[in-house]
């Protein structure tokens, strides 16, 4: 019977799998507690994590006996893969279990900023029916920018396709014969033409050195007036204080962030009072059903892993 470790929330029935055939040591807020955490790694075989917990040399040298790690989701951001790659650790993730929800979330924040949702909620609860000062914008025929067309990006470029939306993308591993630009009747533009062309902008790709900072204060220049701006990506890929400076300008109609350049944001927060901004925790990809997805998942390469048979989605 091996150590589990699990540093992060994960479904129960995940939990309930992992437990029936190993010791589990199980603490949602155990990334929190480095020293607590470290101590706990020290007979584990397996580590269980979402995307707070570091998985980083520091962590590796006090598991001396851990043989895999699995990440609850897609991001790998947390995880130090040249020193897991050293250690001879193998690693698990679940990729596309949350592409569906991030999808439904694009779509539903683009409804609502152009809806003005919250807004026309607030008026209503304080007594106010003014419906001229709540006529929003259809999304029928209008122009939406998709920055990395892959698994999820392609999810919401199909269905904004559904909503008579146009669909612009820019992908540089991505050419016109692709499938999923034929399939998504996608047009292929580089990133400054996309932002130009777009009435609203979402983007789906990783935070590296090519694209940190990419939404800066000349990408938000190139944006239509009066367009909008998702990010359930990474936070990073934004220079928020720009952002800020955008919405209260007036020059951007709006922004949903779900990722933020620190998580959660501190009292020097910049968009701090900034309006026309939906935000929400890091929730894009969590529902009842992707979070069973993944868990039962991971779950079940954690005991792949511990009966020594390959994993199914290994990274790397």
């Amino acid at each position: 019977m091996a150590v589990v470790v699990v540093s992060e929330w994960i479904d129960e029935a995940a939990l309930a799998r992992l437990a029936e055939r190993h010791e589990l040591v199980n603490d949602p807020r155990l990334f929190a507690d480095r020293p607590r955490l470290l101590e706990a790694l020290g007979g584990a075989e397996a580590w269980v994590v979402r995307n707070q917990s570091r998985v980083d040399a520091e962590a590796l040298a006090a598991a001396p006996r851990l043989r895999v790690v699995g990440r609850v989701g897609v991001g790998l951001d947390n995880l130090d893969l040249a020193a897991l790659r050293e250690a001879g650790v193998a690693v698990s993730w679940a990729p596309g279990s949350n592409a569906a929800s991030v999808a439904e979330y694009v779509m539903g924040a683009l409804l609502h900023l152009w809806r003005r949702f919250e807004g026309a909620t607030d008026h209503v609860r304080g007594g106010g029916w003014d419906r001229p000062a709540f006529m929003g914008h259809e999304a029928l025929g209008r122009t939406l920018g998709v920055v990395g067309l892959g698994d999820i990006g392609a999810r919401v470029a199909r269905r904004a396709r559904a909503f008579g939306l146009e669909v612009l993308a820019s992908d540089p591993v991505l050419h016109d014969a692709s499938f999923a630009v034929q399939e998504l009747g996608a047009r292929l533009l580089p990133v400054p033409e996309l932002l130009e062309r777009s009435d609203a902008v979402t983007l789906h790709v990783p935070l590296v050195p090519s694209t940190r900072g990419m939404i800066d204060a000349d990408a938000l220049r190139r944006m239509r007036p009066g367009a909008l701006l998702v990010n359930t990506s990474r936070g990073g890929l934004i220079d928020e204080a720009a952002l800020a400076d955008a919405l209260r300008e007036g020059r951007l109609g709006g922004a949903a962030l779900d990722v933020r350049a620190h998580e959660p944001p501190g009292p020097d927060d910049p968009l701090a009072d900034a309006p026309r901004l939906l935000l929400t925790p890091h929730v894009a990809g969590i529902t009842v059903e992707s979070n069973t997805r993944a868990s039962l998942h991971v779950a079940d390469e954690i005991l792949r892993a511990l009966r020594g048979e390959p994993l199914r989605t290994p990274v790397g």
